[in-house]
């Protein structure tokens, strides 16, 4: 079981969202020495997702498959969207257009969710203050990434791949939800990581020139490669779909704004890149944002219930 607050406490799915969300802001770090040290992004992608599935398997061992065939294909559709599809059109598009594109436009998944859900569930109604906290967010995220770079530039295949991105992930967390009602995290997560590595296999064999087996036996390459498979992949899937469980898939992905603020601290203490005054801005947007959607969209949402009793 996961651990640390109780789960019929307020907090634990907020904290849950907040340690996946941190993760994954660290993640690009450690995606970025492996990098240096001459793996391509298909090879990180298959070798973190493969130790994250190996620990979840060792822990999860069975049941192998869901209870029906629509469950195991709503599973593919979580290895596509919440995997390989998304990793790799997220990486893709960075060797077509600008990082700051990239980052501003993966960004936009909890729009994209908040769109995607009014779409399926016509009797969802979003209230407005839970749409202004997200913009307010969003606009944060922009400050953030533009700390350190003002450029931007429209790059048609670099930008739709991103978008592509943002799309499958706000896809994944939708899915996550009635899938959680039946069965476990630790089940959940497994079958993504199983059915994102399968799908990414045909990327991974078209690979000219793999790594030598060399790099991959190097002390940082191992840490950092154990750091994305054990934390970035596994325990981060775990706690965010534990918090979509509990919270939903908006208010979990109004989470995903915190991102590039725990990219920027970590770029600034380990990689001694500096902090703008913009970029603090941002943050605070971002941190005002969330709490704004959630604040006074639970409030507009509780007001709109008691007025129809």
């Amino acid at each position: 079981m996961l651990p640390s607050l109780k789960k019929n406490t307020y907090l634990y799915p907020h904290v849950a969202a907040l340690i996946a969300v941190t993760a994954w802001g660290a993640s690009f770090i450690a995606t970025k020495v492996l990098l240096n040290n001459g793996l391509s992004p298909v090879e990180i992608y298959i070798y973190r997702f493969l130790l994250a599935y190996l620990f979840t398997f060792l822990v999860c061992p069975k049941p192998f498959l869901s209870r029906n065939m629509r469950d195991e294909l709503l599973f593919v559709l979580c290895g596509i969207c919440g995997g390989s599809v998304y990793f790799i059109a997220e990486n893709m598009a960075v060797t077509y257009t600008l990082v700051t594109n990239v980052s501003l436009l993966v960004t936009t998944s909890p729009l994209i969710t908040i769109m995607l859900i009014s779409l399926i569930y016509r009797s969802e109604k979003i209230s407005k203050p839970f749409i202004l906290g997200s913009l307010i967010a969003l606009l944060g995220v922009g400050l953030v990434i533009f700390n350190s770079s003002l450029q931007l530039q429209v790059n048609p295949i670099g930008d739709l791949l991103a978008l592509l991105a943002s799309v499958c992930w706000a896809v994944y967390s939708i899915i996550l939800r009635p899938l959680s009602s039946t069965y476990s995290s630790w089940f959940i997560t497994r079958k993504t990581f199983f059915y994102g590595l399968i799908t990414a296999l045909p990327f991974y064999f078209m690979e000219e020139n793999p790594v030598d087996i060399s790099v991959l036996i190097q002390k940082d390459v191992i840490m950092n490669l154990v750091f994305l498979g054990m934390f970035a992949s596994m325990l981060a899937y775990l706690l965010w779909g534990e918090s979509v469980k509990c919270l939903g898939a908006l208010k979990t992905g109004n989470y995903l704004y915190f991102c590039p603020i725990v990219t920027l601290i970590l770029s600034a203490v380990i990689l001694k890149e500096g902090i703008s005054f913009i970029g603090i801005t941002g943050c605070v947007m971002i941190i005002g944002g969330v709490i704004l959607g959630d604040r006074l969209g639970s409030s507009h949402s509780k007001t709109r219930q008691e007025a129809r009793r």
